[in-house]
């Protein structure tokens, strides 16, 4: 029996067209699989920074850096986010290990002494006035050392505390740290704590007297800047902050001076917020503060 033209020109279209989703579908499986979004810790503390490019990239601290806070009823806290130009070998490396964050603290101005007890369990932190005095009239916070998550592409090391001077509580310094393109670190500090009736009201005090006409970083209405607790917990992030660049910049024991200097000069670029005592008397006290860290506990 014979085939119409009509016929055999539908049965060519069908074959074409099963020819062709063939082709199509194995063209499909050839193609590789799209990769996984990166997830986990480093993953979003990048995304972070990428989120944070155009304040990083033009700011007031004219580096790349954004700070953050935050004010609860009894809770404060503050986070830097920031690039540092050091490969994240050399962060990690330098800031693993429990003594070298009492070497970041030191820089402080209120941090008298600092001493790694229990195996590199706890820091013994004193705490005390912006100016040299004995030992004895400082507070000391017991932090707690954990070296969290520390691999070729993250770092996390957290000191926390239960208790510290007056009715302040429930410490928590995190640092993280993870590479980025062209040799540099991103990195995130958070530092928070909570307060009850006694340090709310020695903070009303000092805030009403000796520390009225301190200021925050975060812009307040008519070119000003916040005051306050936000301001005090924002003062204080940024110290924190920048003790750990500039021991990254000089993180060897023979470069205290040079490290206690950077310090110092970088807090005064932001003079309005953070300057307390002239440079010598700053010195002065964290030479003679370092040298007491190299005496032998009195027993």
């Amino acid at each position: 029996m014979s085939t119409s033209i009509a016929t055999v020109a539908t049965m060519a279209r069908r074959m074409s067209a099963g020819v062709f989703l063939l082709a199509a579908s194995m063209l499909a499986l050839a193609q590789p699989s799209p990769a996984p979004l990166a997830t986990g810790p480093a993953a979003e503390l990048r995304a972070k920074l990428q989120s944070l490019a155009p304040q990083l990239e033009r700011n007031a601290f004219r580096r790349p850096l954004a700070l953050e806070s935050s004010e609860a009823a009894d809770r404060l806290s503050g986070d830097v986010y920031a690039l540092v130009d050091h490969p994240f070998t050399r962060v990690s490396g330098a800031l693993r290990e429990p003594g070298a964050w009492c070497q970041v603290l030191m820089l402080h101005l209120n941090t008298k002494h600092c001493a790694v007890k229990s195996g590199g369990a706890t820091l013994a932190v004193a705490i005390g006035r912006k100016f040299d005095q004995p030992l004895a009239d400082a507070q000391t916070i017991a932090f707690a050392y954990t070296l969290g998550k520390a691999d070729a592409d993250y770092l996390n090391v957290r000191l926390s505390a239960d208790t510290g001077p007056l009715s302040t509580r429930d410490y928590s310094i995190v640092f993280e740290a993870s590479p980025v393109d062209g040799g540099k670190t991103a990195i995130h500090l958070r530092y928070a704590y909570a307060y009850g009736t006694a340090a709310r009201l020695a903070m009303k005090g000092y805030l009403a007297t000796l520390g009225s006409d301190k200021v925050g970083f975060t812009p307040a209405g008519q070119g000003g800047y916040i005051g306050g607790v936000r301001g005090v917990v924002e003062r204080n992030t940024m110290r924190y902050y920048l003790a750990i660049d500039s021991y990254l910049d000089a993180p060897d024991q023979a470069q205290l001076a040079q490290r206690l200097a950077a310090w110092f000069d970088a807090t005064e670029q932001y003079a309005k917020q953070l300057h307390e005592i002239e440079k010598s008397d700053y010195l002065t006290m964290k030479r003679h503060e370092f040298q007491r860290m190299q005496q032998p506990a009195a027993s």
